[in-house]
């Protein structure tokens, strides 16, 4: 018995797409576009460290804790509808953001903004997962998602620095408005809705719960990654743990699960999750050192070293492009594998940057992003893609998170790494004639030492930078030499647990006995790991 092939987009998924490409830039961006208008909102408002540190922190930590839930409700009330939801949510927040007149308004207005880009993200790729049915084209709308969040990242800043210069710091935030009035204006007309008629209820009380332990964890995380390890961060990711657990256990005893923990069992997609974590783990930390490289030891303005970085954001957009291509002749393990290993590469060539060595930072840098960018987009669509259509919200979701917790953890982890190795070089290094407080203070940052340096007299100051930098530029191969390690382990896991899955060329559709196309798994097909048809899948709710 034949099957008819899986039919392929036309003008209005591919339309749709670049619809659902727009917020995911303007989401990325806002986590970064904020970092040149500090100074100017710092002189406006006069918020407290405390504050300060809210401000740029409050709306990363709420698209972290509430990418879970926000997915589990866009599988019940419709996708296109949170989608919608959540942009008109966006835009309002992003004017509140615009006009705060006060700090504490600021953070609200940022929370909102944190709430309104988890609703966004999930919604974003579980469309796509219906919009594309067919596993080639799938695979190439996938790589533009994620080209499109990892370049909105690298050209916040840049961004900022333009309407920065000709406006006040609220104009960084009204970029989002028009974007999401267009995607208002088009999403009803050109992005389908989907729901699964199966579900039950939203369980709020797991939803608390989920967002309760990332919350947590992710706080902890990012808490010692700031000011190192102590009893705070250590309660929270306590707290986060228990509470998570509690969560995993409450999960297991309901009929309707805010999240299908059989997901997570799956093998392609907890590989998948795994090795996508610790690609970003990987680079999550590395990254920091770079940005602090370029302004502090070769010290370029902050536009400047985004120009900088724009190389890397295109090697990015050429990997994430190649992804598919690729996918058609080679198994995705191999992808993945192969990526991983030019990522090493790339680790490796940073491990040998010294205090002024831009040219090889930048080429290691863009080896890096061109490997794992293919990684990127391969994982994520064999997570959403191996999930059944009616769990695509749920699977993006998880997706998301694990992105949050390995850019976190990267930071957490490779930054202490990296700042152990940069305090020990330094104190060996440390000029002897530096008064001691001096000497404690430019151990914690190098910022702090090159604030010292200024003003100590004579041949201090320029001892001192001088020491400074060649330490930070230890710390920074410290830690590439880590994340080395890190994507090597990771390119080993998905060639060990990945092996069987098919390239997509082997999964296409083949002619039958009687010359009619059969549809074959694609590249990771839900019939392939043993799920038949149910409520909710491809023919699921849709308008």
């Amino acid at each position: 018995m034949s099957t008819v092939a899986p039919p392929r987009a036309g003008r209005r998924e591919w339309t749709g797409l670049a619809a659902l490409a727009l917020p995911t830039l303007l989401i990325s961006m806002d986590m970064t576009v904020l970092y040149l208008a500090v100074p100017q909102l710092s002189a406006d408002l006069g918020p407290t460290s405390t504050e300060l540190l809210w401000i740029t922190d409050i709306y990363g930590f709420l698209i972290a804790g509430a990418l879970i839930p926000m997915g589990a409700l866009g599988d019940r009330a419709g996708r296109r509808r949170l989608l919608l939801i959540g942009a008109t949510l966006f835009a309002a927040a992003s004017v509140l953001a615009a006009y705060s007149t006060s700090a504490p308004m600021l953070i609200g207005a940022r929370a909102l903004l944190g709430l309104a880009g988890a609703t966004l993200m999930p919604s974003t790729l579980s469309l796509v997962r219906v919009m594309f049915h067919d596993a080639r084209q799938r695979g190439f709308a996938v790589a533009v998602v994620m080209t499109s969040f990892s370049v909105g990242t690298t050209i916040g800043p840049l961004l900022g620095g333009v309407l920065l210069s000709h406006f006040w710091w609220g104009s960084v935030f009204l970029l989002g408005v028009p974007v999401m009035a267009l995607l208002l204006a088009v999403g009803p007309v050109v992005l389908p809705e989907y729901r699964d008629p199966g579900a039950g209820r939203l369980d709020l009380a797991s939803a608390g719960l989920s967002l309760a332990a990332v919350l947590s964890v992710v706080y902890a995380v990012k808490h010692v990654a700031e000011h190192g390890m102590g009893w705070l961060p250590a309660s929270f990711a306590a707290f986060g743990l228990a509470v998570g657990a509690v969560f995993v256990r409450r999960q297991r005893k309901l009929t309707d699960p805010l999240l299908d923990l059989g997901l997570l069992g799956d093998r392609v997609i907890n590989t998948s999750l795994g090795t996508y974590l610790l690609g970003l783990l990987a680079m999550g930390g590395t990254q920091l050192f770079i940005a602090l490289y370029l302004q502090e030891v070769l010290g370029l303005s902050p536009m400047l070293a985004g120009v900088w970085m724009v190389p890397a954001a295109l090697g990015t957009v050429v990997g994430s492009l190649l992804a598919p291509l690729l996918v058609r002749r080679l198994r995705p393990f191999a992808v993945i594998t192969g990526s991983l290993l030019v990522a090493a590469v790339g680790f490796g060539l940073i491990t040998q940057v010294g205090s002024d060595d831009l040219p090889l930072l930048i080429v290691g840098y863009v080896i890096v992003a061109l490997g794992l960018s293919p990684m990127i987009a391969i994982c994520t669509d064999l997570v959403i893609s191996t999930a059944p259509p009616q769990r695509a919200g749920a699977a993006s979701a998880l997706s998301e998170t694990g992105g949050e917790l390995g850019v976190a953890l990267g930071v957490a982890v490779l930054g202490s790494f990296g700042m152990a190795a940069y305090r020990d070089s330094l104190s060996e290094n440390l000029p002897d004639a530096l008064p001691a407080e001096a000497s404690d203070a430019a151990k914690n940052t190098i910022a702090g030492a090159l604030r010292i340096a200024e003003d100590l007299p004579g041949g201090l100051g320029p001892a001192l930078s001088e020491a400074a930098r060649t330490a930070f530029a230890q710390g920074l191969a410290l830690s590439a030499a880590a994340a080395t390690v890190i994507v090597v382990a990771a390119a080993v896991l998905s060639a060990v647990r990945l092996r069987d899955l098919p390239a997509s060329a082997d999964s296409a559709p083949q002619p039958d006995a009687d010359g009619n196309a059969s549809a074959q798994p694609a590249t990771v097909s839900a019939d392939r790991y043993g799920r038949g048809p149910g409520p909710g899948t491809e023919e699921g709710e849709r308008s």
